[in-house]
């Protein structure tokens, strides 16, 4: 065994653990999860049924993942993050019959390369979160999050623009939709809604 689970973990026997990987105190990672390498569940964190989790990924204590959610490689999920997957969720039926796992059909959260979710945030299934976006702690995604996109509070809102460090970009001046992180002297362009790196 190439990757490292505490005793009081409980880790499914068809999950799949990545080279590297760790799985701390009281963690759940459920039947045909998939990790990739170098992945740290924190204490008390919940993986579902089949969740796809990329490399690198980061879940913090008591972060909860439902299926069937995918993470991609380097995304980190802040402390007591929640991934829903019932957009209209109810414990019994109109008949007042107790729901069972056939009686509804999941729908994930997609989380793309690099992007970060903030401490107790909550992202509402079905949802995109972008490439290297941010979620601020405690903020309720219900709709898509655009690549690098900030986004704060209840519904989640776009507040502006964060690169690759985790820093929030500035405006070039002089260059109408020209970003610049402070930090990287790294260089985006904004259009139409969307931003990109711009090359070299």
């Amino acid at each position: 065994m190439n990757y490292r689970v505490q005793p009081t973990a409980q880790v499914d026997e068809t999950a799949e653990i990545g080279a590297g990987s760790s799985v701390w105190e009281l963690a759940q990672i459920r039947e045909g999860a998939r990790l990739g390498e170098g992945c740290v569940v924190g204490r008390g964190a919940y993986v579902g049924t089949g969740v796809r989790i990329g490399n690198n990924v980061k879940l913090q204590n008591y972060a909860l993942v439902y299926e069937p959610a995918e993470l991609g490689d380097g995304v980190f999920v802040g402390p007591a993050v929640v991934l829903t997957n019932d957009h209209n969720p109810r414990s019994v039926d109109p008949e007042g019959k107790q729901k069972r796992g056939g009686d509804w059909e999941a729908v994930g959260v997609q989380v793309a390369e690099g992007a970060s979710l903030g401490a107790r945030s909550v992202c509402v299934a079905p949802v995109r979160i972008g490439r290297w976006a941010m979620v601020a702690a405690g903020a309720v995604v219900t709709k898509d999050v655009p690549d690098f996109a900030l986004v704060v509070g209840v519904p989640a809102r776009q507040i502006g623009w964060v690169g690759h460090n985790g820093v929030r970009l500035v405006a070039r001046e002089g260059e109408p939709g020209g970003w610049e992180c402070p930090q990287s002297g790294a260089v985006y362009e904004e259009k139409d809604g969307a931003l990109t790196e711009r090359a070299g």
